[in-house]
């Protein structure tokens, strides 16, 4: 198989510096963040500023890479296959998440609904369109099935 190598595009700012801080998905979390772009990327944040949410992907820098398959996710007992969570600790440590973008300044985009640690390596962003990002799932398989709190 081949492998990739990716190199970030800048990196998120956020208030949180431990995991345990973090909160547990975007839709969650009302904290403020900052991504800074690096330089040789500035063309691709051009029109950014139209747009009112962004998709970043990025690393789980702090995550160790893992070979185990299993996990038991933050909101059941249970343990499941890591394809079927969004435990941070997987085979490649990418993370995305929804966020606002409130502001730009130059190479700095200001954000809201961050959820990652303080120093996130970014990958990519992408726009957020709801004719293409949304969807109304037929199943839910564990997590519905969960005991809410």
């Amino acid at each position: 198989m081949t492998e990739f190598c990716l190199k970030p595009i800048g990196v998120i700012h956020t208030p949180f510096t431990e995991k345990s801080e973090t909160p547990i998905q975007f839709s969650r979390s009302n904290a403020l963040g900052e991504i800074e772009l690096f330089p040789e990327y500035a063309a691709g944040l051009e029109s950014i500023d139209e747009l009112s949410h962004l998709i970043l992907i990025y690393v789980f820098h702090k995550a160790l890479n893992s070979t185990n398959l299993i996990s038991k996710p933050f909101l059941d007992d249970t343990p499941h296959g890591i394809f079927s969570t969004r435990f941070y600790q997987r085979p490649n440590p990418i993370g995305f998440s929804i966020v606002r973008l409130v502001e730009r300044d130059g190479l700095r985009l200001k954000i809201q609904s961050v959820d990652m640690l303080d120093g996130t390596p970014l990958l990519d962003i992408k726009p957020y369109v709801p004719e293409f990002d949304t969807c109304t799932p037929d199943k839910l398989g564990w997590y519905a099935r969960r005991a809410h709190p």
